[in-house]
């Protein structure tokens, strides 16, 4: 091997010394997901302590990895990780009302712990929950990371700047795709293989918004692509599979992709 090629790399693994642990992350993402739901936990707590400490080694890891992007944070990692702790129980509640959607708006599901421990869908959207929370606290790499662990587990991409409202049911889920500047209102349904994405645009349009807005009550059909920052799904709309979507509907429309008929 050539040396200037081996010492430059060695190089790049010096000057990346402040990236946390790909590993910590995941271990503290699930951790956090333990915590908040036993269906996630492996572990039967026989005491009340046992369960704080076990929640205060979970919390020592996201203070460890906070640390090690400290010199990029907008705040301290002990503020952060604070704030990130007083946002648990709203993030908690959202999840919960999430689970109940899935619950009411899937005819194949049980109970509430089988949503739980069983739906991508729920997975990718308490892994969402938790990564937007850390977005809106300025936390840089972490919530992609977060992001892209759901995505490699669930084949469902969520980047973590998206806006999600109450209620939100994802069924099946496998392929969507829901990009960065999203807004979604409450007690949306959206299917398989949704894109929620940007018309093509250049970089410095990157802090614009790109990406479409759902209003409150929306259904979204297995493969309807969706695009653009300035188009809006209104409220109680109806959108059929496998649609292309570039300009705004109103609210109580039905949207279907017809099969053109053959000239006789």
């Amino acid at each position: 091997m050539d040396e200037s090629f081996f010492k430059d790399r060695y190089l790049d693994h010096q000057r990346a010394g402040e990236l946390p642990s790909p590993q910590l992350i995941e271990d503290w993402l699930e951790g956090v997901l333990q915590f908040l739901f036993p269906e996630f936990s492996a572990v039967k707590f026989s005491t009340e302590r046992a369960f704080l400490l076990q929640y205060q080694t979970n919390d020592l890891k996201l203070f460890t990895i906070l640390d090690s992007l400290s010199s990029r944070l907008p705040k301290s990692a002990v503020d952060i990780r604070a704030a990130f702790e007083a946002d648990l129980p709203a993030v908690y509640d959202s999840l919960s009302e999430d689970a109940e959607a899935i619950l009411s708006g899937d005819p194949a599901a049980r109970d509430r712990t089988e949503v739980v421990s069983t739906y991508p869908g729920f997975y990718a959207l308490a892994v969402h929950r938790l990564a937007h929370c850390l977005c809106r606290l300025g936390v840089p790499l972490l919530p992609r990371m977060l992001s892209e662990i759901a995505h490699q587990k669930t084949g469902i991409e969520i980047h973590p700047g998206a806006k999600i409202g109450r209620r939100f049911c994802i069924d099946h889920g496998t392929g969507i795709v829901i990009g960065e500047t999203v807004e979604i209102g409450d007690d949306v349904k959206m299917y398989q293989g949704v894109t929620l994405g940007a018309l093509s645009v250049s970089k410095d349009m990157a802090r614009t918004k790109r990406h479409p807005t759902i209003r409150d009550r929306v259904v979204i059909y297995a493969g309807a692509t969706i695009l653009g920052g300035d188009t809006v799904i209104g409220e109680d709309s109806i959108i059929g599979g496998n649609t292309w979507i570039v300009k705004s509907i109103g609210p109580n429309s039905r949207v279907y992709y017809r099969v053109p008929e053959k000239k006789q």
